[in-house]
């Protein structure tokens, strides 16, 4: 054997997945692979360069992957030794979608995808980790206790979850396939096909799909003569038929696609060739498919020049959210990938507003608050804002001030016509009580703080949730120092803050029965967002700012930090944790099915193990509210 050729097929037996490879295997890919020297700088590919027929490996030096991203280089990921990049031809047919560039004198091996597609095909465990770089970005080494990248998911803009969720999306098919029988002439079908405009008809029997004809069959067999175009369809039809369910997901179908060399799938009652046809995928389908992940949402939401366009996108990530729930995937992703979807809508909505107003005449902060802040907005309600500016001279105050309230009107109507309602509460940049400059905004919160009792008509909790959208970081930054200087011992913030957590209504009666709305347009039906979600999101942010805990405003991840920070009482909150997830996805599947913002619980409508789980739920919110009892004075305002 080739001494290099031995060299390459030692060095690839060190990493995933040529490890689940044996030694001939190992050989025979070796030797066909290509070698190549990269300088400094020197491109692999470049974004929107046509796929190549071979993957890569880095065997020496450092190969960067990046996109350009507000006309700056943003790298998603450095391959090292032992790094596979460029997977996307295994998956996808449009073009690449990032460059691959050394950032060092490198050298990289190039294997042919049609050497190696084989031993994918036939080596589950090898589909396997291509399955895992493709569609979560798993990390996994040499060094299996060390976790840096080795499979780089190049399908999507983002690594770790974000890269994900496209792949637990849910397939839109061809519902309505052409049928046909194996006597039918090839000539008639093909005339049929050209009608529709489809690039495939199922043969059938009792409606049950034993074969399938393509235009690549029609290419491969009568166009070049093989068969007479007056053949019945059974002699060139491709068999049998590979058939999955209807809710397969997206990365479900490329790796069936791939396994079995085929590029339709016949969708069918229960996924098995034994039952009757409903509809067929297509490599088409795919691409339809991945054009809705967040990444290239992202991308459309920085391209966008009107509110109409990003209300289109967001009814599309409502999509992704629907799919994604009925899939099961878990809620804290979703939300995670929602809520950046949403701060690109909400940022993009103040860049278009600058654009038409002209620059800003100083520096300011544009920062969300409420469920938008904590990242837990996955239904479309309303906004919550406000808007800082710095301080400038009192002879400019009016007139950065009339600038300011124009860019918060301008933006707050292009979200409300994205489909964000206004807040009934007033809780918006656009209110001229919300937007102010940084002085101002520190003395507010030094009252609010101080004296909560004062005035605290004007203090909302959700004011000490906060994320900046767009604008300056520093002052959020001086945001925080006051926020966070007050938090320190400060018993009469915590006794407000506490009377308000326990202030909302109960959820449950002495008897463990669900407490509803006795009148009103919601009679019977159960309020989830008062009685429930709200009383865990108040005393979660409660015990985070007790503890002075910083960064971490989602109620979710806030309780779980709890649990670490006060260990004593760490099952409370990991069961409200849990609660809230739970509870948070009855709220978004009750707004899904009724299109509003799913506050109000038909429990009529539950299942019997639902309204079982929802009053579990319900449960930890008992010893929640004794630990605040406990924990707190609470006195003063009760």
């Amino acid at each position: 054997m080739n001494p290099i050729t031995i060299h390459i097929a030692d060095f690839l037996k060190n990493y995933t997945p040529f490890d689940h490879l044996s030694n001939d295997e190992l050989s025979e890919i070796a030797s066909s692979i290509r070698v190549i020297n990269l300088e400094k700088n020197k491109t692999v590919f470049n974004i929107n360069d046509s796929l190549h027929d071979s993957f890569y490996v880095v065997a020496s030096g450092l190969v960067n992957l990046y996109v350009i991203s507000d006309a700056e280089e943003t790298i998603l990921d450095k391959c090292h030794e032992g790094t596979i990049f460029g997977l996307r031809p295994f998956f996808a047919k449009n073009n690449y979608i990032m460059t691959a560039k050394a950032r060092e004198e490198s050298i990289v091996y190039a294997i042919p995808i049609a050497v190696f597609r084989p031993f994918v095909a036939n080596n589950s465990d090898v589909l396997n980790q291509l399955l895992e770089s493709f569609s979560i970005d798993k990390r996994n080494t040499k060094d299996k206790k060390n976790y840096e990248s080795n499979l780089i998911s190049e399908n999507a803009f983002f690594t770790g979850q974000q890269s994900g969720m496209q792949f637990f999306q849910n397939l839109t098919f061809n519902t309505a396939p052409l049928l046909i029988n194996g006597n039918s002439i090839v000539k008639d079908v093909a005339q049929l096909m050209a009608e529709m405009r489809i690039n495939n008809a199922i043969i059938c029997e009792n409606k049950i799909p034993v074969g399938i004809l393509t235009d690549m069959d029609m290419t491969s067999k009568i166009a070049t003569g093989r068969f007479p175009i007056t053949n019945t369809v059974d002699a060139i039809m491709s068999w049998p038929v590979i058939t999955v369910s209807e809710n397969v997901s997206l990365a479900e179908a490329q790796l069936l696609m791939l396994k079995n060399n085929v590029t339709h799938l016949c969708v069918t009652i229960d996924g098995s060739d034994k039952t009757e046809i409903k509809g067929v995928i297509t490599e088409h389908d795919l691409i339809l498919a991945q054009a809705n992940n967040p990444g290239v949402l992202i991308k459309e939401i920085k391209r966008s020049q009107t509110a109409s366009e990003l209300k289109q996108i967001r009814l599309r990530l409502a999509d992704i959210i629907q799919s994604s729930i009925q899939k099961n995937i878990p809620l804290t992703h979703i939300s995670n990938i929602a809520s950046e979807v949403n701060f690109a809508i909400l940022k993009r909505a103040v860049e278009q507003s600058i654009l038409e107003l002209g620059s800003p005449p100083a520096r300011f902060a544009w920062l969300s608050i409420g469920s938008q802040a904590r990242k837990e907005q996955l239904l479309l309600t309303d906004q919550d804002s406000y808007l800082v500016f710095e301080d400038v001279a009192p002879e400019r105050f009016r007139e950065v001030k009339d600038y300011f309230l124009k860019l918060a009107q301008k933006t707050t109507l292009k979200l409300e016509k994205v489909g964000y309602s206004l807040c009934s509460n007033g809780h918006m940049a656009s209110n001229v009580i919300w937007c102010k400059s940084l002085s101002d905004w520190l003395k507010q919160y030094d009252t609010w703080m101080k004296t909560p009792g004062k005035n605290n008509n004007e203090l909302s909790s959700i004011f000490f949730d906060y994320e900046i959208i767009f604008g300056d970081q520093r002052i959020e930054d001086a945001i925080n120092s006051i926020v966070f200087e007050n938090a320190i011992n400060n018993p009469l913030f915590y006794d407000f803050l506490g009377n308000d957590a326990l202030r909302k209504n109960a959820p449950l009666s002495f008897f463990k029965k669900f407490l509803v709305e006795e009148e009103g347009p919601y009679k019977d039906k159960f309020d989830i967002k008062t009685r429930a979600l709200t009383p865990l999101i108040d005393s979660a942010r409660l015990f985070t700012l007790s503890y002075g805990i910083k960064g971490i405003h989602n109620t979710y991840v806030r309780f779980k930090q709890l649990a670490i920070t006060d260990s004593k009482h760490s099952e409370v909150y990991l069961d409200c944790a849990d609660a809230f997830l739970t509870l948070s996805k009855f709220r978004t599947l009750e707004g899904i099915k009724n299109d509003d913002s799913g506050q109000f619980i038909n429990l009529e409508e539950l299942s019997k193990i639902d309204r079982e789980k929802l009053k579990n739920a319900l449960l930890p919110m008992k010893e929640l509210e004794d630990l605040i009892k406990n924990k707190f004075q609470l006195t003063h305002f009760s």
